[in-house]
């Protein structure tokens, strides 16, 4: 289950033969519409459009997972706490994306139920704080991988930036999950992104 989550997170900017998203995109995403203006015109709106509807699929997944586990009634209060936290930042993500969409012309694709997501995440196996910090703990890692993905593809450094950003936050979420674990630090570097 963990390596299909992974994959799918992966996958996200590279399915479909579709490799970035266009610099104009990025910088929709990022705020800077005057940016965006002056790199579209690569005809790969429609591209971008179906990339960012698959991570607001993602980001849609994470909020709904997070809504999961907080009332699963699994979660003792400082960790219910973090839990809505990013559950929040998660949010904010998809409101960027769904305001990108909007801005490139396209539908932002509507968010599956929460009873949708618990089938596919098979929420009804978690029976402990653990299972649910175990689960948020792959979905993060897979999030940053995917957001890592795309950095490589920029030749501007501003708009590799925006997915650094994205890929910060998701390695954040992990990092703290992980402290809620008791898991040891990486024994190797560069652990993220592969």
């Amino acid at each position: 289950m963990a390596q299909m989550i992974n994959l799918r997170r992966r996958g996200l900017l590279r399915g479909s033969g579709i490799t970035v998203l266009s610099a104009s995109a990025v910088a929709l995403l990022a705020g800077c519409e005057k940016m965006a203006v002056a790199q579209s015109g690569n005809g790969s709106t429609a591209n971008d459009v179906g990339i960012l509807n698959t991570a607001l699929a993602l980001e849609n997944e994470a909020i709904s997972a997070y809504q999961l586990g907080a009332q699963s009634g699994l979660l003792q209060k400082p960790v219910l706490e973090v839990a809505v936290s990013f559950q929040t930042h998660h949010k904010e993500h998809r409101d960027a994306l769904i305001a990108t969409i909007r801005k490139l012309g396209g539908t932002p694709v509507p968010a599956k139920s929460d009873a949708e997501v618990a089938q596919a995440l098979n929420a009804s196996m978690l029976k402990t704080q653990t299972d649910v910090l175990r689960l948020a703990q792959r979905l993060e890692k897979g999030a940053a991988n995917a957001y890592i993905g795309v950095i490589p593809s920029f030749g501007d450094r501003g708009l590799a930036q925006v997915s650094a950003r994205l890929a910060a936050d998701e390695t954040m979420h992990w990092t703290v999950l992980s402290q809620a674990l008791k898991d040891p630090l990486p024994a190797k570097a560069l652990s993220f992104g592969a």
